[in-house]
């Protein structure tokens, strides 16, 4: 027959085990702060926008066929900027310590479906350097894609700005600690019922049934030695009335 379990059960070895399950999960939260303020280096990120267009005709209208050429054309930007023949231009410029492929990994370019706006977003330990990444990557495309692809459509939109408290992206300590709350949780109380699961150890009538297959005849109290000395020393007219503590007992 299957075994069931209640959620009175349930919450019962929880309650048990409270201690473990709060022990790991202030341990867990500790850590992530630990590691979140003072292990991990943190990151920022400035990002710069251009916009990709075209002449303004005579009539003062704009031709959707230039429109639709110069949408299609950001994906072939997207790979241009990200190419050594850009980013080696900036790692000289820059006078940077890496080289172009390490460059490429921190940078990030993506625009809007149907959207003639590109963002260049560089993020770097130094939240002066990421701008001065962001602003020279765009500048260096600007300037040499006449050359690489014969066209002259690519205008800046706006610049990366270093503000006075750059705000950090990663690592995010709030959000790891909660995510170290909810894990210390998760183990706590999975260890929780797996001790429980593994205590084969007859507590109660209920068990003894239960394991042995067995009814319960009696049960075998235990007498402590304070109720041995407190027997030995009531009168008989307490004996009669039941004791110091209330009970009714029948003398022989």
């Amino acid at each position: 027959m299957e075994e069931t379990i209640s959620l009175k059960e349930i919450v019962e070895v929880i309650k048990k085990r409270l201690v473990l399950i709060i022990g790991l999960i202030v341990g867990a939260a500790v850590i992530a702060a630990i590691v979140s303020y003072f292990i991990l280096t943190p990151t920022y990120e400035s990002s710069s926008m251009f916009v990709v267009n075209q002449e303004q005709q005579e009539s003062g209208q704009y031709n959707v066929n230039e429109i639709r050429s110069n949408v299609e054309l950001i994906n072939t930007y997207n790979v241009i900027i990200k190419s050594p023949a850009i980013l080696e231009d900036v790692v000289q410029e820059l006078n940077l310590s890496y080289s172009a492929d390490q460059l490429s990994n921190k940078i990030n370019v993506s625009s809007a479906e149907n959207s003639q706006v590109v963002t260049v977003t560089a993020t770097d330990p130094d939240a002066e350097l990421a701008a001065n990444i962001a602003n020279t990557t765009v500048t260096t495309f600007q300037q040499k894609i006449p050359d690489l692809l014969n066209v002259d459509n690519v205008h800046i939109l706006s610049e990366a700005e270093l503000t006075a408290n750059p705000e950090q992206v990663s690592p995010k300590p709030l959000l790891n600690i909660a995510i170290a709350i909810v894990l210390g949780a998760m183990v706590g109380i999975g260890i929780a019922f797996l001790l429980e699961y593994l205590d084969n150890t007859i507590k109660t009538e209920d068990d003894v049934e239960k394991r042995m297959g067995v009814p319960v005849l009696g049960v075998v109290t235990h007498v402590s030695d304070d109720d041995v000395r407190l027997e030995h020393f009531q009168t008989p007219h307490s004996r009669r009335r039941g004791g110091l503590d209330g009970t009714q007992k029948k003398s022989i």
